[in-house]
């Protein structure tokens, strides 16, 4: 095999294709991308750093599938403050000008869809529904506890949502009304009985709070014994149905796990009593169980 050095002329030549290749083109233009993306947010933040009306924030961030982010931090950003901006505004305002790669849930902002639930100054709050003014500087968002975390402040939702369908949340009532379109009444005092239970938006901040599911991973859990109480007190389920389903939540991880600790209520976005849910699911379980003879 020849070791001949090729000629000046040969290898400007080489050079020159190499330079003008497709592949070297793209990668020049990705880098100068890059390149002046940072720039922008250099200047970003150099601006928010600059505006005396800002907020402080300090988020979680781990990626699993980048090595050099592996290693779980937290980012600070400087966010400039706008009067009624939530903790989900600042997060998104970061997210757009400082860092494309922050990764969170969000959807309706208004408190409805339950996705932007996070850990907010040691407390699991709505990001949306969370005014920025109410809280201490810097103000720290981290995933919700007790769930694995995918990336930055995403967490698997599989068991919450396995854990809320265990409870089999639907209706099935002994009788239909006769008539086709005739609706199946309920009256308004039952109504009101379980109109609170109604509002879970499967937000899972409750979940998050509870320290009997932190230990015991096959605990119901608030949110879906809230569930089985929505439909177990509801007039138009079947009686039949109704002892079923008290089977399912009287269990051994059931309603007796609780220990009447109220975190899972202090933390409802939707303010629904879940402990005092707990408990009267608890007193319907025992009235099944009595007899008398």
């Amino acid at each position: 095999m020849s070791t001949q050095v090729p000629k000046r002329e040969e290898v400007e030549s080489t050079t020159d294709e190499a330079a003008s290749s497709p592949g070297k083109q793209r990668r020049d233009t990705a880098k100068a991308d890059r390149a002046g993306q940072q720039e922008k947010q250099r200047e970003a933040e150099e601006r928010a750093k600059a505006n005396e009306d800002t907020v402080r924030i300090k988020v979680f961030r781990y990626d699993p599938e980048v090595e050099a982010k592996q290693e779980p931090r937290f980012d600070e950003f400087h966010v400039p403050f706008e009067k009624g901006m939530t903790v989900l505004d600042s997060l998104m305002y970061a997210r757009d000008h400082y860092d494309p790669s922050l990764t969170f849930r969000h959807s309706c902002r208004q408190a409805i869809c339950g996705s932007d639930a996070f850990f907010i100054n040691g407390s699991q709050r709505l990001g949306c529904k969370t005014q920025l003014s109410e809280l201490d500087e810097p103000v720290r968002i981290e995933p919700l506890p007790h769930q694995d975390v995918v990336k930055d402040l995403v967490v698997d939702m599989d068991h919450f949502y396995e854990q809320m369908h265990a409870v089999e949340p639907y209706f099935d009532p002994d009788e239909l009304p006769d008539g086709e379109l005739e609706e199946q009444r309920q009256s308004r005092a039952n109504r009101e009985k379980i109109k609170m239970s109604t509002r879970c938006i499967w937000c899972g901040a409750c979940m998050s709070s509870c320290n009997i599911a932190a230990g015991d991973n096959q605990y119901l859990g608030p949110a879906a014994i809230n569930k089985a109480y929505r439909f177990a007190m509801d007039e138009r389920e079947g009686e039949a149905r109704k002892q079923e389903r008290l089977k399912i939540i009287e269990q051994e991880h059931g309603v007796w796990r609780c220990q009447t600790q109220f975190s899972c209520t202090e933390v409802c976005p939707k303010d629904i009593p879940l402990t005092e849910h707990i408990q009267e699911l608890k007193r319907e379980a025992v009235k099944s169980n009595l007899k008398f003879w």
